[in-house]
């Protein structure tokens, strides 16, 4: 057993959108280097896409799945005791493992669950080393995929998770650059209204499933309202005029 007070560390890593082919190679290498690797399932039990990811690279009996309330958003007393059921049992693995590693969907640093392992981690193992491993983002394959442009010149770009309501997202839109929305899916109705009104419609693009076999990849002026799957990722690009350049 490893000395927790001295060695013990835990890795989040960001392993991309869905596509396994999109894991960089120091994210490979350090889900291989891992003793354990621990993958988030919501307690109904189906794999994820991290997981999904993970199981291209590391052997199953290598992954440790752990069920945290990724979708609770309205019942706080059962989010918490999920996350602190899911914090102990990852402070156990790190008392019996020298490393530990976290694997989350796009990067570990944005909107990700690994955020709040890391804070109970850091309360439940006081001394415990906390890394992060980026990852390409739903946003950057979103782009790929569609040939849409994220910034030029002097661009902005604002990232608006639409769970903050959509009149957040509509003051984005109002605004200079490029808006990229995520987990919008539910609110896809609110969505298209929001582009319609700031005018914002015509360049937009939606995608959903990236890089999977289900995945779907539309212009936004096609949402006609109907749900669509929740992390669906939505880039409406900066009005662009003057040509080549003309943000510089």
């Amino acid at each position: 057993m490893p000395d927790v007070m001295s060695s013990s560390r835990l890795i989040g890593v960001g392993v991309g959108p869905g596509d396994p082919e999109l894991v960089t190679v120091k994210g490979v290498n350090a889900l291989r280097a891992a003793d354990v690797v621990v993958v988030p399932v919501m307690d109904t039990g189906e794999r994820g896409r991290a997981e999904a990811t993970v199981l291209h690279y590391v052997p199953e009996e290598k992954v440790v799945r752990v069920v945290f309330a990724l979708n609770e958003r309205t019942d706080r007393a059962r989010r918490e005791a999920a996350w602190d059921a899911a914090g102990e049992r990852v402070a156990e693995l790190l008392r019996g493992h020298g490393t530990v590693a976290f694997a989350t969907i796009g990067d570990p640093n944005v909107y990700s669950t690994f955020t709040y392992l890391a804070q109970t981690i850091g309360e439940l193992v006081p001394d415990v080393v906390v890394e992060t491993v980026p990852g390409i983002t739903a946003m950057q394959d979103l782009a790929a995929r569609s040939g849409a442009v994220l910034t030029e010149g002097t661009e902005p770009l604002t990232l608006v998770p639409v769970t903050a309501g959509a009149t957040v997202l509509k003051e984005a839109l109002a605004g200079p650059g490029t808006v990229v929305a995520y987990k919008f899916g539910r609110q896809a109705g609110e969505v298209a209204e929001a582009l319609r009104e700031t005018g914002r419609l015509q360049d937009a693009v939606w995608g959903s499933a990236l890089g999977l076999t289900e995945e779907s990849i539309r212009p936004a002026a096609e949402l006609d309202g109907t749900p669509l799957p929740y992390l669906s990722t939505l880039i409406a690009p900066a009005r662009r005029e003057g040509g080549r350049g003309g943000k510089l």
